[in-house]
């Protein structure tokens, strides 16, 4: 059972998508290079490292657990900075300010202290204990050396002592967040009626239900922001997204499908886990931009608690609205009432489905609130980059010349990461637009409320 459930967990990393296909972009950030100087961008890449360890990233995926890890995470490094020097307002660890303590030993020991923890902790329902133990060797490995870089003395101490306290402090406050399981339901709906989802082929159960439960870092409860219900079946609307992902959503093999060759290599490109993606994606802009410890410390916090609260919201909203997914509404075109829908009992998507709802696409909310923080804290939407994936067949970011693709705006990156879950024959048009705006919205509400700078 362990193997098909990771192997549903690598199709759950992706879930929605919309918008116009890409436009060429002159980039002027490179993907970022592994060496950096900066304490926080380093403990990013590690904790990053250790979540692929772990068996959280592609394949196989949890993007669930691996937000709610990067938020904590950024918030005690966050915390631990501000105990130094005030320069924004804290989050939960209010320490007694300590300015000769040393800066890399305080983010480094309050990023460790989280990620063993929180790994330590995974749920063997997903990943075995081999997953966990290599995690946390990872998180060992990077800490010894963070460690080794810094010379003994009272500043070091004080460092260390400084981000334990911030880690504690926020595991603390999270220790009965609700985020435990199971996650994986079994009991698939029966005699269901048309527009209500049903188990997809292949995932025999609905996955992260339990995850509304997780008290959300930003948000005032699951339900804010919640965007209005799914499209009627009998309505044009509704049959426009139907024909649009049926025609461009096939594997090519099976299902025939309108995709070009660089729509294929989006629909690939962006399957990764979400918040991998877009913590590199803000890993590779940061250093153009002359961003200094502090600075960082807030945009990975911004950016994380915002990306955790957008999975919260998204299982609450999947779970209230229960709307049926591309394949099995294709499948059964004929029983929906509208004449414009006709049916095709063998479509088969690009991508196996993953086991949950359709409304809202949890992967276009992502992609809405990253882009938003992004554009929130840099002050501008135009920042040029190129990322890399490590979802492509071929050419991932960890081969010596990975495949690049250009952007000239954050919104672009965002749109072409929704667009892709249409193209994927995960999702509908409605779900991917509506779930972008609701990741703005949860974007807007962290930066506007959390981590605001004391000047």
């Amino acid at each position: 059972m362990r193997i098909h459930v990771r192997r549903f967990l690598l199709v759950v990393l992706a879930a929605a998508a919309f918008t116009l296909g890409p436009h060429p972009a002159q980039p002027q950030v490179p993907i970022a290079s592994a060496a950096t100087d900066d304490a926080v961008l380093t403990w990013n890449k590690n904790a990053s490292a250790a979540g692929t360890a772990a068996c959280l990233d592609l394949p196989p995926g949890d993007p669930f657990h691996q937000s709610r890890l990067y938020a904590m995470t950024h918030i005690a490094i966050h915390d631990a900075l501000n105990a130094i020097d005030r320069r924004s307002q804290p989050y939960v660890f209010d320490g007694h300010r300590q300015p000769g303590a040393s800066p890399d030993a305080a983010v480094a020991a309050a990023a460790r202290t989280v990620l063993v923890a929180l790994i330590s902790e995974l749920p063997l329902e997903l990943v075995t204990t081999s997953c966990i133990a290599a995690g946390l060797a990872s998180v060992d490995t990077s800490y010894a050396a963070a460690l080794g870089l810094i010379r003994n003395g009272q500043a070091k101490t004080q460092g260390i002592a400084l981000g334990e306290a911030a880690g504690q402090a926020i595991l603390a406050n999270r220790a009965n967040d609700g985020a435990v399981g199971p996650f994986l339901n079994f009991n698939c709906p029966t005699n269901t009626v048309p527009g209500q989802y049903q188990c997809t082929p292949g995932t025999p159960f609905i996955a992260f239900e339990a995850w509304a439960n997780v008290t959300p870092f930003v948000l005032i409860d699951n339900k804010q922001f919640r965007p209005q219900p799914p499209y009627r079946l009998k309505s044009d609307k509704y049959a426009a997204d139907y024909n649009e992902v049926k025609s461009l959503g096939g594997d090519g093999v099976t299902t025939p499908s309108q995709r070009t060759p660089d729509q294929t290599q989006i629909a690939y490109f962006w399957l990764e886990n979400s918040p991998l993606k877009w913590n590199r994606i803000a890993r590779t802009i940061a250093p153009g931009q002359r961003l200094d410890l502090w600075e960082n410390a807030r945009l990975f916090g911004l950016l994380n608690v915002a990306l955790a609260d957008g999975y919260i919201a998204m299982a609450a909203t999947k779970n209230h609205y229960d709307f049926w997914r591309p394949i099995t509404a294709i499948r059964n075109g004929d029983t929906d009432g509208n004449p414009d829908t006709v049916g095709d009992p063998n479509w088969t998507p690009l991508v196996q489905t993953p086991g949950d709802q359709d409304y809202a696409s949890g992967h276009a909310i992502e992609g809405g609130a990253g882009a938003e923080v992004l554009r929130e804290v840099f002050g501008t939407d135009r920042i040029p980059f190129q990322d890399c994936s490590t979802s492509l067949p071929a050419r991932t970011c960890d081969d010596a010349s990975p495949v690049l693709r250009s952007y000239s705006t954050f919104t672009q990156a965002a749109d072409e990461n929704a667009f892709s879950r249409i193209l994927v024959g995960f999702h509908f048009r409605h779900s991917v637009e509506e779930g972008m705006k609701y990741g703005t919205h949860i974007g807007q509400r962290a930066t506007n409320l959390f981590f605001r700078p004391v000047h």
